[in-house]
């Protein structure tokens, strides 16, 4: 992972919110949020949660006496998030590093994490964290995306860039989002963190979308794909956006779309 692809900031968190979050990411949300609130915990502590997506699903499944803190690295997404997220004493806003939280030790009942894995420099140190902080007992819960190809409108974007910049393909959502896919390796790094009774379920779903434009906007203009366009031609973000709409509708048709999304949900116990 490159340092560009943490920093998430100007008009990429409202666009991702706007775009993205309804095309992949909310189906996710709301089955994150299902096997959270089923473990009933107390104290919640959530990574990496971007524009709330998680958060939104998740506080009005928590008990009336639960704690919930949001944390995400990125203080733009957090303000963001914190916007959309309905007025509830119940959760407290901070921004906070994964890899070094500023919590006590066994402080919650569960840590959970939607899609931010895959963007820690430093994962061992981000699981070591996480079990630090968590209970005895405590679960992290967390989902990462599978590999590029088995997502299927990130895959036709990438591909379609490489047409435009054949030197110098754009390979962000195959590098970061998608690149950390490998179960057995999750796995091992869990356990070398120091927790157990791993289970790794792989979860498809679908993304729709009302055209064939509204997924090549979300990736190329509501992802930090939109700073790897700009840093390879000035001026040709919308070039791109369109192409890549081109190249969706090719293959899926120029009405409504859907494609296949796919994931790793992971439970890991203190």
């Amino acid at each position: 992972m490159l340092e560009t692809d943490k920093v998430f900031a100007g008009s990429i968190p409202e666009n991702y919110d706007r775009y993205m979050v309804p095309l992949i990411f909310e189906p996710f949300a709301a089955d994150l949020a299902r096997r959270a609130a089923s473990l009933s915990p107390s104290a919640v502590l959530e990574t990496a949660a971007g524009t709330g997506v998680v958060t939104r699903a998740l506080a009005p499944k928590l008990s009336a006496d639960a704690s919930y803190v949001v944390t995400d690295l990125n203080q733009p997404m957090l303000d963001y998030a914190a916007s959309r997220q309905a007025p509830d004493d119940r959760i407290k806003w901070r921004q906070a590093d994964a890899l070094a939280l500023p919590f006590e030790n066994a402080a919650f009942d569960l840590v959970c994490c939607q899609f931010g894995a895959m963007f820690f420099p430093n994962r061992s140190s981000a699981y070591r964290e996480a079990r630090r902080v968590l209970k005895p007992g405590g679960h992290f819960l967390f989902s990462v995306w599978d590999r590029i190809e088995e997502n299927v409108f990130a895959d036709d974007v990438t591909n379609a860039l490489a047409r435009i910049f054949p030197n110098d393909p754009p390979r962000f959502l195959a590098r970061t989002p998608h690149g950390y896919h490998d179960t057995a390796l999750i796995r091992r790094e869990l356990e070398d963190a120091g927790f157990s009774g791993v289970v790794i379920e792989t979860r498809a779903e679908q993304s729709r979308a009302s055209s064939p434009r509204l997924p090549a906007v979300a990736y190329c203009q509501g992802t930090l794909l939109r700073n790897e366009i700009q840093a390879r031609e000035a001026g040709k973000l919308d070039v791109a956006t369109d192409y890549a709409a081109a190249a969706i509708a090719d293959r899926h048709g120029s009405g409504e779309v859907a494609a296949k999304i796919q994931a790793h949900i992971v439970v890991a116990v203190v």
